[in-house]
């Protein structure tokens, strides 16, 4: 299973701890290494990438911020973090994931706050 996964099964089983340090670890970085995470987020936009154009491996699937067709019932038309698969560079949502009441809790607050940003900046357009 790779790390990706590990991470996304985590996400919609635990809370506590590991919520708080994933927040945190830009800053976990830059005071571990006194640098920028820039470079962390650089790797991390380059492992991006390739999965999305080179595809995932066969029955793995990895994290990604994409367009919100509805699944998980977060509402269409945000970009969302999903669980996909990637296939000569479209990816597709992974569905039926198991989600736990604080994980539902969580997926509805952070989209709430997406639905509420993406307003706001729709309205200062007009």
């Amino acid at each position: 299973m790779m790390l990706e996964n590990i991470y996304m099964l985590l996400f919609f089983r635990l809370d506590g701890e590991f919520i708080t340090t994933v927040q945190q670890r830009g800053a976990a970085i830059i005071k571990a290494r006194k640098l920028s995470s820039a470079l962390s987020a650089a790797s991390s936009a380059c492992d991006h990438i390739r999965d999305w154009v080179l595809g995932t491996p066969k029955g793995t699937w990895v994290s990604m911020g994409v367009y919100s067709d509805g699944s998980y019932d977060v509402p269409p038309g945000i970009i969302f973090s999903y669980p996909v698969t990637c296939e000569n560079g479209n990816w597709s949502i992974v569905q039926g994931l198991p989600i736990n009441e604080f994980s539902r809790k969580k997926l509805d607050a952070t989209a709430n706050e997406l639905v509420e940003e993406k307003a706001l900046a729709y309205s200062c357009l007009n």
